[in-house]
Parts: structure tokens; sequence; C-alpha cells
């Protein structure tokens, strides 16, 4: 009875059902952050694979089926530098079109010369980062039997012309605004990247390939090694 002796004694009020089922999610709040990182975590790790996959695909051209090159410079602060060895690459690629002088020009005719190959765009800021470079270039190894082409996309020939004439740029570049011409790289070249630059060996290979900004450094080297390829005997191929 309520005043009674043993009212000290009885048991606490009981919650009503509404504040029993509160306490009973009702959680810590270590628990509840807890949960939080690891939902973030797990995120950030898949993104990442996603990530990773989608690079080498676009690196190493792993859909083409042709043998995967060695990454032998990694991206550092030029490009991504994949070389194939001569037991290794695919059959030769033809590269051809029209200039922007309006002549007709095609890598069929440069076969015993090594050709180095660069995909630019007058509005691309690494294009003109190397634009120096590859002209350079192709005066220094003029000489050593090495021919330069390149392949202008996504431009209008004005501006492409006004680049040339800026970097001093005396190889012919192919006017290739619809993208046809460099259908014949796709094994190769992903066809949203610019700058690309391809080396061709002799026999019209693809020996070596950059993804991004080309340097100097990174462009002897690469064709010193193809140049100081013995010549193939095609009798027994």
């Amino acid at each position: 009875m309520p005043g009674g002796p043993n009212a000290a004694e009885s048991d606490p009020p009981q919650p009503r059902p509404r504040e029993a089922a509160a306490l009973r999610i009702q959680r810590p709040w270590y628990r509840r952050t807890w949960k939080h990182v690891v939902t973030v975590l797990v995120c950030s790790a898949l993104v990442g694979l996603m990530a990773g996959k989608l690079y080498l695909q676009a690196a190493k051209g792993d859909e083409s089926g042709i043998a995967a090159p060695s990454d032998t410079a990694g991206q550092g602060r030029g490009g991504v530098v994949a070389e194939y060895p001569p037991t290794q690459r695919g059959g030769s690629v033809v590269v051809g079109g029209t200039t922007l002088q309006g002549g007709q020009i095609s890598t069929d005719k440069m076969r015993g010369d090594v050709v180095v190959v660069n995909v630019w765009g007058s509005w691309c800021a690494p294009c003109r980062t190397e634009a120096p470079i590859l002209a350079d270039a192709s005066r220094r190894y003029q000489p050593r039997g090495v021919s330069f082409l390149g392949i202008n996309v996504r431009d209008n020939e004005a501006a492409a012309k006004a680049f040339e004439d800026r970097y001093s740029i005396r190889y012919p570049s192919i006017a290739d605004f619809d993208g046809r011409t460099l259908l014949s790289l796709n094994d190769y070249v992903p066809a949203s990247a610019v700058p690309v630059t391809v080396i061709l060996d002799r026999d019209g290979r693809v020996a070596a390939r950059v993804l991004g900004e080309l340097r100097r450094a990174t462009l002897d080297a690469l064709l010193d090694t193809v140049i100081a390829e013995p010549a193939r005997d095609l009798s027994t191929s």
C-alpha cells in the first residue's frame, strides 16, 4: 500500500513500451562512429580498385590482345612509358592521311626508318610543353634514320598551323579532325589520350609508347634503344 513500511523497497517504475523500445535500439556513441568509419574505408577501397583497373587498361592496353609492355619509367613528371620487346611486338601498323598542308602521307612509305608518331592538339597544354622537344629531336635524329609524323586531333586548321609555326615544327602532321587516322593505332592509343607518342621500329611495329607529356631524356633513350636494334632477318620470320 502507498505510504506503507515497504514502500522504499518496492520495484522502480517500469518504462512505458515506447521508452523501452528506445532504450533497446540506442547504441553507445563509439559503436555508431566505428560503423561509419568502416563504411567509409570500404567505399574508399572499392573506388581505389576501380580507378586502378581503369588506369591499367588505359596504360597497358590490356583489351587489345597485344603482349603487355614493360613499364620502364613510371609516371613521374612525364608520361607513362611502355616498351615492347622485339620478340613481343605485334604486326606492322600503317598511319596515313592528309597533312595540314594538303598532301598525302603514310608510314608505309617510311619503312626502313624508325618513326616517331606524336598525337597532339594546339589546345593541349602538355603538347605545348613537349613541342620544342619534338622539333629539336626531329632535327637531331634525322641523320640517324628517324622520321617524325604528327597526328593533329580535335583541332582546326588555322590553330594547328599557327602551333607549328610557333614551335618551328617542320615535320608533317596529319589533319585528323574526325579521328579516323587515330583508329589505326587503337590497339595502343586510348581514343581520348592527348598527347601520345608512339615509336615504330624499322618494320613499322610499335616499339614504344608514351602516354602523356614527353620529356627529352625519355625520347632520346627510347630512340637510341630502337636505333641500336639489329635489322630483322625477314626470311626466317
